[in-house]
């Protein structure tokens, strides 16, 4: 895969995420305890690194494979404009989540997906059996502790990465988010009462479980 479209997906993936960013500031239609409209800030840098490192590694990852490579890209896309959505408001929305579970789930069920093969079944149990372990438990620390749109978020990835990969994904994002929350704690950024969004790291480790 020649180093120029390499590149060229790296920088289209920190337009990406600085435009992600900004829109994210206004769209979805903020809450009343998010102002439209934020500067910018680490945020716009956070989700331009991401981009560019995402689409970045696709050509190489999936250099033989037109396809997978168009799948990957609009899913890794996908992912950048919720990761932005979700550290400016806290939220995953369905406009993002949900498509991709229908379309991830024929990508599946075809036999093309080089990283699910004909291997749909642990797929499925992915897809089924990572939110519903992480959702459930949540719901004796009230509404907020691990959002619906975190659920949905998983269901797509389950099925976009199979079993193992979405494992190792998800594993990969709690243990950044363990050490994240940590820090913030020790440095008294955040109370043990605070609700943090767990949408990015689940959000890197898709990505990790992606090209690792």
């Amino acid at each position: 895969m020649p180093l120029g479209l390499t590149i060229g997906f790296a920088l289209a993936g920190l337009l990406l995420g600085v435009g992600a960013d900004r829109v994210a500031t206004h769209w979805p239609e903020h809450g009343e305890e998010h102002r439209p409209g934020r500067p910018v800030d680490w945020r716009t840098v956070a989700t331009g690194a991401i981009g560019a490192v995402g689409l970045g590694v696709l050509p190489q990852r999936f250099a033989t494979d037109p396809l997978a490579l168009g799948f990957f890209t609009l899913w890794v896309a996908t992912l950048v404009v919720a990761l932005a959505t979700d550290l400016d408001q806290r939220l995953l929305p369905d406009a993002l989540t949900i498509p991709v579970i229908p379309v991830a789930l024929l990508y599946a069920a075809s036999g093309l997906n080089p990283l699910v093969g004909r291997e749909l079944g642990p797929a499925l149990v992915a897809s089924v059996a990572i939110p519903a372990v992480l959702y459930l438990p949540s719901l004796s620390f009230g509404a907020g502790a691990f959002g619906l749109g975190d659920v949905k978020l998983l269901v797509g990835t389950g099925l976009a990465l199979g079993l193992t990969r979405a494992m190792t994904g998800v594993l990969s994002g709690l243990v950044v988010a363990g050490v994240v929350l940590a820090v913030l704690l020790a440095a008294g950024r955040v109370g043990r009462r605070s609700h943090v969004p767990f949408g990015p790291f689940l959000i890197l480790g898709a990505l990790w479980g992606l090209v690792c």
